[in-house]
């Protein structure tokens, strides 16, 4: 071992707790990059192995019925690989114990041979045997929602007619990776499950013998999905097909996807504050100790040693912080990840998880993290190799002192001489004390980012739910029903009031831009549901034209005034030509929204209605439930307040473990800039602190005058990081707006006030280690001169 590297060794022994902070906050950036870049891998690798192995589709279509003759002429359509066609059917299920009725999803398995697509993964039990037509497997996030098992029983209601269903296995399937209820928001295993059942035994409960609903397609490789589409598209239109999609429009592959979009984001982000950082203390810590040795510096080049020896000699101290740094956060941003993809798993249901990250994501990471760390020690190395050695063997010229502005103010003869020293170093040093509040003020902003999540949430919630809506429960009706059918429910016990709605799915075109989305028919001066603008409130709805999310118009490059074309999927199948009239805000989802008459009138099939929303008595709520679940033409029940308090649960559990982490790692962040900046204080100043103990100040003063400027820095910090914590939130939101919600930029008081308490108490716990150091100081040793 060199010399050299000896030397190095002491130093980075003696500057331990210096090394390890700035360490840490290298980790926490390295940590945040690796735990989402694994969990990108992971998820991808494990969907892509789902999805292989169970031979998930990539073309869905519903219809009314088709003969199953049908299905031999979608197998010729060109591109197309397998076909699979089924039957998919709603039911109400009455759960032992449980009060509401519960909705479920009912698809059939093939009686001969097994499934071509989807496969069931079987995780208990056995498949359902044709030859009974009771038994039924289980989805099992429903089967553990409500504690069943093989041997378990419950009551279905299939198309009016109430039957007991035997289970005899649970399942998981590539469908239901992530299963919402028809209308919902997030998974909700309490009340929507899927079930699955003989062809036979299902086709003869919805009198749908020798025909099908619901038809899958696999794609040979390179085939044109749209070709296909469109094909098969006209194929169903005359028994009654409502609009096939691919892959990417499935609704439990396009959540998933989002989700894999979203993490993408979070690599980009989140590390890249952390790390901005690391320059900024590696920067402090080289300078200080560069110009500590001067001297040192000029014996070696006296003695031989080159500027390229000395440069790679701090360089390597450098390399080895980063390097600690690195192996720390790899390690902790390697479990960070596995936990991360293990809840992924629970959230989004699947059967195995695959957990194998490469090299990539670490060497990534890796080298961003040391070219952060290197960025920051330049100026320093540079100026090592650059002095000359007759002048670093003279100690550094003393600063010019003189009268500054502040010293002739009237608040500096207001101040005690402790305090004027506190204030004439920040004045002297104005950049490095800008610096030192800059890391600081990372800190208080990336915990408002995180903590503005739940004021966001809160708001989102409130808007949508509380503000936008206001019936009880929506009661969806398993066919389209005559709207007169409004009074027969409104006859129902604890029915205050009903209002009908019409769910027509359609695409909406604009030029070459399409969406599939459903249009929603409201009547005029809808009350309970109506359409709702999160700035402007409550929207009447006109007579014709519609009423488009900034969302949706985004997507389809449309403004109020323009026309696009409605292709109607069901009714009559029509296209028009329809106005954008109006176009609102809303958080959650794409909706488009039409005066229910002119809906129907497009659809060609009469005054009708998908559903209705209602106002219930509470004290009469458990007879209506009871009386729902009777109902043959009742096909979903879903209630507002069980919405709120599901959304709230699901939201709850990922934002309070994404705001853990960044409260944890900007804590370090804290931590780090805090401890630094007072360390390297203490050794600038420790000859000025001795003096002043000698001269008769006591511990408590001269504790004063170095913590009392780190004090000034931290409150600065806090509104500076307020400022900047506005635009990390600001950015956030902005980077993580989906089709499916935005987060509303909203910052309440109290989120400022516990990200300042927060790093004032990292703050405080720095100052009281140093403050120990402090107590401990050698005043002969420090009075010692160089001379």
């Amino acid at each position: 071992m060199s010399s050299l590297d000896r030397k190095l060794l002491r130093q980075l022994w003696s500057l331990r707790a210096q090394v390890l902070a700035i360490a840490l906050v290298i980790a926490s950036g390295t940590a945040l990059l690796v735990m989402a870049l694994t969990t990108i891998e992971s998820l991808q690798e494990t969907t892509a192995a789902y999805y292989e192995r169970t031979r998930f589709a990539d073309v869905f279509a519903q219809t009314k019925r088709a003969p199953d003759s049908l299905g031999r002429d979608i197998a010729r359509i060109p591109g197309a690989r397998l076909v699979e066609t089924r039957i998919v059917e709603g039911a109400i299920l009455d759960m032992a114990g449980y009060a509401e009725p519960v909705v479920a999803q009912v698809i059939s398995l093939p009686d001969i041979g097994p499934q071509l697509m989807n496969a069931l993964v079987v995780r208990s039990g056995r498949l359902v045997d044709p030859t009974r037509p009771d038994e039924v497997v289980v989805s099992e996030p429903f089967a553990e929602a409500h504690r069943l098992k093989p041997g378990d029983s419950f009551d279905a209601v299939l198309r009016g007619r109430k039957r007991t269903l035997q289970v005899v296995g649970t399942a998981l399937s590539p469908e239901f990776v992530y299963a919402i209820a028809p209308g919902g928001l997030m998974p909700d295993d309490e009340r929507f499950g899927i079930l699955w059942m003989g062809r036979d035994a299902l086709a003869a409960a919805f009198d749908l013998q020798g025909s099908f609903n619901s038809v899958t397609l696999s794609l040979l490789p390179g085939a044109d999905a749209r070709d296909v589409i469109r094909r098969l598209d006209g194929m169903l239109a005359p028994f009654g097909g409502v609009g096939a999609y691919g892959r990417p429009d499935q609704t439990s592959n396009w959540f998933l996807e989002s989700e894999i979009a979203q993490q993408k984001n979070m690599s980009r982000i989140m590390p890249t504050i952390f790390l901005a950082v690391a320059p900024f203390l590696t920067n402090m810590v080289m300078a200080r100790l560069i110009e500590t040795e001067r001297r040192e510096i000029g014996l070696l080049k006296a003695f031989g040693y080159g500027n390229l020896s000395i440069g790679w000699h701090y360089a390597k101290m450098v390399l080895v912080i980063g390097a600690l740094g690195i192996l720390i956060g790899s390690l902790a941003g390697a479990w960070l990840g596995h936990w991360n993809t293990e809840l992924y798993t629970q959230f989004y249901r699947f059967p195995f998880l695959l957990y194998r990250p490469g090299p990539a994501g670490f060497v990534i990471a890796g080298a961003i993290s040391l070219g952060a760390a290197l960025a920051g020690s330049l100026v320093a190395v540079r100026r090592a190799i650059l002095l000359p050695p007759a002048e670093a063997m003279l100690p550094p010229s003393p600063p010019l002192y003189r009268r500054s502005w502040a010293s002739r103010t009237a608040l500096s003869g207001a101040l005690d001489e402790p305090s004027r020293m506190i204030v004439r170093r920040i004045v002297r040093w104005p950049v490095r004390a800008f610096l030192a509040s800059l890391g600081l003020a990372m800190s208080v902003a990336v915990l408002i980012m995180a903590l503005q999540w739940v004021d966001a949430i809160d708001s989102l919630a409130e808007t949508t739910f509380e503000r936008g809506q206001h019936q009880d429960a929506t009661i969806a009706f398993s066919d389209l029903q005559p709207i007169k059918v409004i009074g027969d429910f409104e006859r129902l016990p604890g029915v205050l009031a009903a209002e009908p709605y019409r769910h027509m799915p359609a695409r909406i075109s604009h030029g070459h831009l399409v969406e599939r989305q459903g249009i929603i028919g409201i009547p005029p001066g809808a009350v309970l549901s109506p359409v709702f603008d999160v700035e402007r409130g409550r929207i009447d709805v006109p007579p014709d034209g519609l009423v488009l999310s900034r969302k949706l118009a985004e997507l389809l490059e449309v403004e109020a005034g323009d026309t696009v074309v409605v292709e109607a999927l069901e009714g009559v199948q029509r296209r028009e030509n329809v106005p954008v009239v109006q176009i609102f805000e809303t958080y959650i989802g794409k909706p488009a929204y039409m005066d229910m008459a002119a809906l129907n009138r497009m659809a060609g099939d009469g005054r009708v209605a998908s559903g209705l929303h209602v106002r219930v008595d509470a004290q009469s709520r458990s007879m209506l439930l009871a009386r729902l679940k009777d109902l043959p033409v009742v096909a979903a029940v879903l209630f507002r307040h069980d919405a709120i308090d599901t959304f709230h649960k699901t939201m709850g559990e990922t934002i309070l473990i994404f705001i853990g982490f960044f409260v944890v790692f900007s804590m370090t962040l804290a931590v780090g800039v805090t401890y630094n900046s007072i360390r390297i204080a203490l050794s600038e100043r420790a000859r000025e602190l001795a003096t002043l103990r000698v001269l008769g100040f006591s511990r408590w003063e001269i504790s004063y005058i170095l913590l009392g400027e780190v004090g000034i820095l931290t409150w600065i910090a806090i509104p500076l990081g307020a400022v900047i914590g506005f635009g990390l939130a600001w950015y956030m939101t902005s980077a993580f707006e989906t089709e499916l919600y935005r987060v509303p930029l909203v910052l309440r008081d109290a989120t400022y006030g516990k990200a300042a308490l927060i790093v004032l108490a990292a703050a405080l716990g720095c100052a009281a280690i140093v403050r120990r150091r402090l107590d401990r100081l050698d005043l002969i040793a420090v009075l010692k001169t160089r001379e």
